[in-house]
């Protein structure tokens, strides 16, 4: 079996693999460490390669029709937020470039306790334009406990599988990498879990791996206090591989990018006393088929749930300060925020011959049902079209090239399981239906 890899953006994850390689793959990638499609570049040092160094750095350049940078009023502001609502009449809107640079370390330890049981160590941050992605969070920042026979538990600081996964393998390898893996109800980073991975399980004649972590992000909220939990679930039988995950939650964030990390309902501790709880839940399954050694298929399902939070004033200006609310009907005098479900999907394929790959994806942002009277976005649905080819030195440097298009149902905000109207493809839905694009990368693997 031929494995291979279209490196728009990379995180935790893997593609199908020999079964007599699939054990130890997958006990390291459950585990946490990251597994990157040319592992003979990393860089093993200290006493008997105690420690090792892997990661990625990533140059896109990209011209998209379209784009109006500047149309919103208050450009800061959150889409949640009715006055995040207007727009600068007249403004022009047009062709625009845009550009990004990533860059990523894995820096990971090991250590063979004796009986069995090994400890593991990772630490990862990842840098966008120069500048910490998410500002005073980290990727990875954890220890672990592992035995063959009964599995790992891992503590600190960490990645969900609702983002990794659907980031990579599954996004990234169709090139809708953000509009799939960070839209929707659910979160990325974790600030103080603890995760349990089963051993591998015999199951129908193919492995299973059973998942859970849970966090209870800031604890200094006392009455509305964060719960995190997320299940998750990977079976592997032949060239099949599917991935189930649940995540519920309670008092984080309200918000819908789900490469957002889980805290708590607002940054500021002294607001616990004036909010009402809120919670959301995404349940998502994923699966990839290698067909044979050139063609790869596969899609996912994923619903999202939202309590709705309540909009409220935290702190009485000038400026008034506002919690996140979500999903608030602004005509009503309480502010009221409602509950909403929406159901996304995405489709793709890849083909390889010899160091080419060639891929389409397509990813269906839906409509959300709702009984709140305003609109904040649930009458409205986005496509996004993508297609790309990636060419691999085979030395852990690849180049690659991508076009795409995003089509809204109708003007105005954007889908409910997008965090702003612009998100993903700078193509702001309150402005135009239609947008394009097409781009040019490299990254580097080590």
């Amino acid at each position: 079996m031929t494995i291979f890899q279209t490196p728009t953006r990379l995180a935790a994850g893997r593609l199908p693999t020999p079964k007599s390689r699939l054990k130890s793959q997958l006990v390291a990638a459950m585990c946490g460490m990251f597994v990157v499609s040319t592992p003979a570049w990393a860089i093993d040092f200290g006493p008997e390669g105690m420690f090792s160094l892997t990661g990625f750095g990533k140059v896109e350049v990209q011209r998209g029709s379209n784009h109006c940078t500047d149309c919103q009023l208050y450009p800061s502001e959150n889409k949640q937020r009715l006055w995040a609502d207007d727009l600068v009449p007249g403004r022009p809107y047009g062709t625009s470039n845009t550009h990004v640079t990533l860059f990523q370390p894995w820096l990971g330890a090991k250590y063979d306790l004796g009986g069995g049981f090994k400890f593991n160590a990772l630490l990862s941050q990842r840098w966008r334009d120069g500048a910490e992605d998410i500002p005073g969070f980290w990727y990875e920042k954890n220890i672990a406990v592992s035995h063959d026979d009964y599995g790992s538990i891992r503590m600190g600081a960490m990645t969900t599988r609702t983002w990794s996964i659907a980031d990579y393998p599954y996004g990234t390898n169709l090139g809708v990498a953000d509009v799939w893996g960070s839209s929707g109800a659910g979160y990325g980073l974790l600030t103080n879990a603890v995760r349990y991975t089963s051993r591998i399980f015999d199951v129908a004649q193919g492995d299973l791996v059973l998942e859970a972590s849970y966090d209870q992000g800031n604890r200094d909220f006392k009455i509305h206090k964060p719960k995190f939990l997320e299940l998750y679930a990977q079976y592997h039988k032949g060239d099949l591989v599917v991935d189930a995950m649940y995540q519920d939650t309670r008092n984080g964030n309200p918000q819908a990018w789900s490469h957002g990390p889980f805290t708590s309902l607002t940054p500021n501790v002294a607001d616990d006393t004036k909010l009402g709880g809120s919670g959301q839940s995404i349940a998502m399954v994923m699966a990839r088929y290698q067909v044979d050694s050139r063609i790869e298929v596969s899609g996912g399902l994923r619903g999202n749930r939202w309590s709705g939070a309540y909009a409220v004033i935290t702190q009485a200006g000038p400026p008034d300060q506002w919690n996140n609310m979500f999903n608030v009907d602004w005509n009503s005098a309480s502010k009221q925020g409602y509950a909403a479900t929406s159901t996304d999907w995405m489709l793709g394929a890849r083909y390889k011959t010899g160091p080419w790959t060639a891929s389409t994806g397509m990813v269906h942002l839906g409509k959300a049902s709702t009984a709140n009277p305003s609109e904040r976005g649930q009458s409205n649905s986005a496509n996004v079209n993508t297609v790309g080819l990636n060419y691999n030195f085979n030395n852990g440097f690849q180049v690659y090239g991508f076009v795409g298009m995003v089509t809204y149902e109708r003007l105005g905000l954007s889908p409910m399981s997008m965090p702003g109207n612009a998100a993903f493809t700078n193509v702001d839905s309150r402005v135009t239906r239609s947008g394009n694009w097409a781009g040019l990368g490299a990254v580097y693997v080590f």
